[in-house]
């Protein structure tokens, strides 16, 4: 992995995932040479002078897509509209959730995200899906050619959005004829941040609301519906495909077997953390006040005794060198699975790339090896 800052696992964690949704080193270099040093200083430290440094990182590429659209150039302002996306993501997501700055930046980088769409032409739709009272929002991506057409759910982790998804998926999956929602359900993104939804562990209620939503589109084959999920998608997915049966195959992009487990070693300094100021972030999504009542409701979030209800062809793909998530959760998601006839369970070695978290150091080799897996099987559906 790129280690612009050596011994921060976090923020080199960011930055990586940046390069991964389309960043240029060239400018994420400059913003990072101004909190070189602050950065020594750990984690949770400096990440107001990141957020300043990236931001106007972003600002500037704003403007300069503005020129460009200006002049008629549209395409061109969406390269940098996008770029700049990814930019204030970064920024955003590295904040304490009560630094009050990040919420205007948030914002920003959701208009951003749509002035990107807008001036390439891409297609991409944000949809508004009914949950419950309320709802969330998702990003959908058309695949190419003729509908109606395979569909693939993709669902956040702990920490991204779905502008994270989209930008670091872009055309993998509509180029072989899928198509993408990547939602911001509940605990990540709009549905947090806006909505004021937080996370639970059964995560087939809202991913059943997708699938509600999906079964009203014409373009979109409801037999050939899929679930996918990165990082805690790795456990919302497979819990997910477990118990809502119109899924007819799922994806953990990176294992998440057993994340309740895995704060209990996180309190013995086990592993690397995802984001600066960790626990409070996860008492933020999960929507708790206190360490201890979070820590109550951890024995929930596991896919011990739920793994033999996946009946659906099931991938597990696992960086062999993974920082954050015991490579043992790939193995266990894999071996209960006991019922899907058609299940696999793949790691990323140095040869290919891909090894560290969720493929921060190499997207594209785990990213296609899925998207041709996916396609494989719907192929065989059709």
């Amino acid at each position: 992995m790129y280690e612009p800052f050596p011994g921060n696992y976090v923020w080199n964690l960011s930055v990586n995932i940046c390069l991964g949704m389309g960043g240029v080193m060239g400018e994420i270099d400059q913003a990072n040479q101004e909190v070189r040093v602050v950065a020594r200083e750990g984690a949770d430290k400096g990440t107001e002078a990141f957020f300043e440094s990236w931001g106007r990182m972003a600002d500037r590429l704003v403007a300069l897509g503005e020129e460009a659209e200006a002049a008629g150039h549209r395409l061109s302002a969406s390269e940098k509209y996008l770029r700049a996306t990814a930019y204030y993501m970064t920024a955003e997501r590295m904040q304490s959730r009560h630094y009050e700055p990040r919420r205007a930046m948030y914002r920003t980088m959701l208009a951003t995200m749509l002035r990107g769409i807008e001036a390439g032409g891409l297609g991409w739709q944000r949809v508004e899906i009914p949950y419950e009272r309320t709802s969330f929002p998702g990003l959908f991506i058309p695949g190419n050619g003729e509908g109606p057409r395979p569909t693939m759910v993709f669902c956040n982790g702990l920490d991204s959005v779905k502008e994270m998804i989209t930008l670091a998926v872009r055309d993998s999956f509509s180029k072989r004829g899928i198509s993408i929602l990547a939602i911001d359900h509940p605990g990540v993104g709009e549905a947090l941040r806006l909505n004021g939804l937080t996370a639970s562990p059964d995560s087939e209620r809202w991913a059943a609301a997708a699938i509600d939503y999906l079964e009203t589109r014409d373009d979109v084959d409801a037999e050939r519906i899929g679930m996918m999920g990165w990082s805690l998608g790795g456990y919302y997915a497979p819990r997910a495909a477990c118990y809502e049966k119109r899924f007819k195959l799922c994806v953990a992009w990176g294992a998440n077997h057993n994340w309740g487990e895995l704060q209990r070693r996180r309190l013995n300094n086990e592993g690397e953390n995802p984001v600066p100021h960790y626990w409070d972030h996860v008492m933020w999504v999960w929507g708790k006040q206190t360490r201890e009542d979070f820590m109550a409701l951890m024995p929930q979030v596991t896919l011990n005794g739920h793994m033999q209800h996946m009946t659906v062809p099931f991938l597990v793909v696992h960086g062999a060198h993974d920082r954050q998530i015991p490579i043992e959760y790939a193995q266990q998601s894999y071996d209960q699975a006991v019922n899907s006839a058609d299940r696999e369970l793949k790691f990323f070695t140095a040869r290919e790339g891909g090894v560290e978290h969720v493929s921060a150091d190499n997207m594209e080799p785990v990213r296609s090896y899925i998207a041709d897996w996916i396609a494989d099987r719907f192929e065989r559906m059709s």
